[in-house]
């Protein structure tokens, strides 16, 4: 796109991820020489428990929840909600507070930060659009389709993957059968440490 000295931005023909003869993916991405600048950040909610104090989701299994689309899909993260899980059972109210949850890679990373990056792109992408949903008074087994429609990643400081993030997601708007959501990650020392948009398709099964 433009050679910016400090400032480069790429598109890659070859992340095109094609499905049934339709492109569904394309990648943009920007990146900049290491400088120094103006800083503030956003806080790291207080309120928010120690993620070592909260059941993982073989805990929550363990305990009777039923662990719904997570239950059959391999779990390289450990993730630790604060508030209940939309898939709970025992979760059916809506709320207008944002949803949080600790992750880390479950197990040790190499001291690679490009890893670590497409590790926490790739976590940031499982309860986004999730947060569209928590707004509403919908039961766990309710019928929603979801499906990422575009995603935007913004990297702010440096983190490792394999230590505790907290991810705060939020949804302040959906109308025609699509839903915005937002999204923050801290460090445990409450660093803030990259930003995420996600727009998605959130229909529900009529009946």
């Amino acid at each position: 796109h433009r050679d910016l000295h400090s400032f480069p931005t790429r598109r890659s023909s070859d992340l095109l991820a094609i499905q049934h003869g339709e492109a569904i993916f394309s990648l943009s991405a920007s990146f900049q020489l290491a400088q120094r600048g103006l800083e503030h950040s956003e806080p790291m909610p207080a309120d928010v428990p120690d993620p070592e104090s909260l059941p993982d989701i073989g805990a929550r299994v363990a305990a009777g929840e039923d662990a719904g689309w997570m239950g059959g899909v391999p779990r390289p993260l450990d993730l630790r909600f604060v508030e209940k899980p939309l898939w709970s059972g025992s979760r059916s109210e809506a709320t207008t507070k944002s949803q949080r949850v600790w992750m880390r890679a479950d197990g040790v990373l190499p001291d690679d930060h490009l890893l670590h990056q497409c590790m926490l792109t790739y976590a940031s992408d499982l309860t986004l659009v999730g947060s569209v949903v928590a707004r509403h008074d919908l039961t766990a087994t309710a019928e929603v389709q979801m499906a990422s429609l575009d995603h935007a990643v913004w990297f702010h400081c440096g983190f490792r993957a394999d230590e505790w993030l907290l991810y705060e997601v939020y949804s302040p708007v959906a109308s025609g059968s699509r839903g915005l959501a937002t999204g923050r990650f801290f460090r445990q020392d409450g660093a803030l440490v990259a930003t995420t948009v996600q727009e998605g398709l959130v229909r529900v099964a009529d009946g």
